[in-house]
Formats: structure tokens, sequence, C-alpha cells
């Protein structure tokens, strides 16, 4: 399946993710009819992906964190045993959309009690991932490419970010990602719930 991570075996996660996202569902009282009109997903999508029939894409899972008001990394985290304070980079989780070219490491550990977490992502040449909203409106986001260049739109501006060079906005809209050189593109991206 699509998400893998080395203290957990890639299965195990997504059931737990599964099972998770259900719990949200519950823990609000939404049917799977209210959370499809919340974020405009099938409610037979919702279904299998509550019931860990299918993964989701990095655009799924970022529609459920919106409606959920939670970053990727707390989500990705709840599914999680308790996160160490250090994490050698061999047990950083990573999760994988292959249909977009997504590649994502949390390489800090998120904990509920805190409000900024480091992410590393990878896009291969090609990849265009969009997000409709951002996961908690206002997030604060660095994005400081380490290798590679990166195309991203957010809130109706676009910028083009190359090796060393670092953007940083508070998001609020819409938001899109492209790997705009030959190669590959790595960044690092900061976020700090407000």
């Amino acid at each position: 399946m699509g998400t893998s991570s080395t203290s957990v075996a890639p299965d195990e996660v997504d059931t737990r993710l599964a099972a998770r996202l259900a719990e949200l569902r519950a823990e609000r009282g939404w049917s799977l009819e209210e959370l499809a009109r919340r974020t405009g997903v099938s409610r037979s999508t919702l279904s299998r992906l509550e019931h860990a029939e299918i993964s989701p894409t990095a655009a799924l899972l970022n529609k459920l964190c919106a409606a959920y008001e939670r970053t990727m990394s707390r989500l990705l985290a709840e599914v999680e045993s308790e996160p160490p304070q250090l994490v050698r980079a061999g047990d950083q989780a990573l999760w994988r959309d292959e249909a977009s070219g997504f590649v994502r490491r949390s390489v800090s550990p998120p904990h509920a009690g805190l409000r900024g977490e480091v992410v590393e992502g990878t896009l291969r040449p090609g990849a265009d991932i969009s997000y409709d909203e951002p996961p908690v409106p206002g997030v604060e986001q660095h994005i400081w490419v380490l290798e590679g260049a990166l195309r991203v739109d957010a809130n109706g501006q676009g910028h083009e970010v190359r090796a060393g060079d670092c953007l940083r906005f508070r998001l609020w809209g819409r938001s899109r990602f492209r790997c705009v050189g030959p190669g590959p593109v790595r960044y690092a991206l900061v976020v700090v719930l407000p």
C-alpha cells in the first residue's frame, strides 16, 4: 500500500490510518454523506478509505486533514506510537503517493502539544500536486529548496524556488507544488500551526 514506516509495517500503518479517520468522523458525529459534502470526496471513496481498501493520495489526505483541522504530519503521528525526541534518519516515517510522484519524510516527530514540524518533500520531474485548502487555515510554511527547482503557488501568488532559496508564507487558500526542473526537487518544509 501507499504508506510506509520503518517502525511499523506498511499494511499496519494503512490499517491504523483508516481506523483513525473513521474515529475522527465518529467524534464529530458526521455521516459519510456529511464528510463527503465537506470534502468533495465521494461517499464510496471515503468508505473504502476507512475500511483500508485503498490508500489515500496526498490530495485526498489533505482534504481530510482540512475537514479535521489537522496537518498531515499530525494525522500520521496519531497513528504512530508516542514519538521520541530524537528520530534517527533511518527511522523517519516515509509516505509515498506514487500517482503524483510525491515522497514525504517526517523529519521531526510531530506531537499534538507542539506547533512546529519539519518535513522533507521530494517530487519527481513533472510532478504536480494541488490542494484545495490548507489543513489548518493560516498555517505558516517555510519551504527551503535543497536540490532542484520547485514552483509554488499559494494564496494566488506564484514563486519559483531554486536550490538554496527559502519561501515563507501563511496559507489561507489553494496551493500547488510542481517540480519544474529536469531532475527531482527535494525541499525542507517547516510547518508552524497558528
